[in-house]
């Protein structure tokens, strides 16, 4: 008896690292048909993009892909999720920070050409906008998911800066949209044009918070 309760003992740090194992290389199987999705969804777009592409690229069956998303749209969802998702929260944070206005838009403006323009999260922003006239569902997805928390926390700064005499004009807290504009003006850009006129994104949107705040003055 006592034999068979010092085995059962010494098998269980085994079956635990055993667990361990497996959910690492799960989330490793996850990721790797996350970044294949991204690619071959950027290559292709989202209509043209099958499934057993995906699989190839991420080097797992097909089958494989449906233990962890359910289909091809469920897939890009996730993709967004895991993209996107944690650096809106990243830029919600920013905007509610006790600062003027014009100080705040420019930490944005940072974080935009760090983590949006200089990585793939600009891929996945340009395949909604080339996509979400033919899919509306993922338009809304990503509206819900993305759009609508940017346009709400950008609102709510614009109102702040309106009520302390910041801003000159009271259409900027109307229509949030106008902050935002250049960094969908930049995606667009870089998708068609760049390479014939590449465009410095962040003298872009600095000229653009001088239109709309007024030109910083030196010191």
């Amino acid at each position: 008896m006592a034999a068979r309760k010092t085995q059962g003992r010494s098998l269980r740090p085994a079956k635990a690292g055993g667990r361990r194992r497996r959910n690492g290389q799960n989330a490793d199987r996850r990721e790797a048909i996350l970044a294949a999705a991204l690619d071959e969804f950027s290559a292709r777009g989202f209509a043209a993009a099958r499934l057993d592409d995906v699989a190839r690229r991420a080097g797992v069956a097909k089958g494989t892909i449906y233990l962890y998303f359910r289909d091809k749209e469920a897939l890009f969802q996730e993709l967004v999720r895991s993209v996107i998702s944690p650096l809106i929260a990243r830029f919600e944070a920013s905007a509610e920070i006790d600062l003027p206005a014009r100080v705040v838009a420019e930490r944005i403006i940072d974080m935009f050409v760090r983590e949006v323009y200089g990585t793939r999260r600009k891929d996945v922003i340009r395949l909604i906008i080339a996509e979400g006239p033919r899919f509306p569902k993922l338009a809304e997805f990503y509206y819900r998911e993305v759009i609508s928390r940017v346009i709400a926390a950008v609102r709510a700064l614009l109102r702040r800066a309106a009520a302390r005499g910041e801003i000159p004009a009271e259409a900027l807290a109307r229509f949030p949209q106008l902050l935002v504009a250049p960094g969908l003006v930049a995606i667009v850009w870089h998708g068609l044009f760049d390479r014939f006129e590449p465009l410095d994104v962040a003298a872009l949107m600095r000229a653009h918070l001088d239109l709309l705040f007024g030109e910083r003055r030196p010191g």
